[in-house]
């Protein structure tokens, strides 16, 4: 009875770690689904009157200083924090930190 108990422990925490992971089959499925991944530079709040005062030259203060990292995120859903970088003559970035999985799936 007690090597019962033993095994189906075992096989509870295989399980949990297998169920954490993809087979290569259905990471190959997923692989091919495109997602929109955006970065976030900062936001803030505008009436429709401030809105509809906005042209050319307008600067909007954001609630984000100079320097402090940008959210990553992927179908709205914050995954990461980076930085800007150039990548030759575009904008790229580079992670700094990644969002642990479990609160990821809090915000969804």
């Amino acid at each position: 009875m007690k090597e019962d108990m033993t095994m189906s422990e075992n096989e509870d925490t295989k399980g949990s770690s297998a169920a954490g992971r993809l087979d290569s089959d259905k990471l190959k499925v997923l692989g091919s689904i495109a997602v929109d991944v955006a970065v976030e530079v900062g936001r803030t709040e505008l009436t429709i009157k401030e809105l509809l005062a906005l042209n050319e030259g307008s600067v909007v203060e954001l609630d984000r200083m100079a320097g402090d990292m940008l959210d990553i995120l992927v179908n709205g859903t914050p995954i990461a924090r980076g930085e800007v970088v150039m990548v030759g003559e575009r904008f790229g970035i580079r992670f700094s930190e990644i969002v642990e999985p479990e609160k990821r799936i809090e915000t969804v």
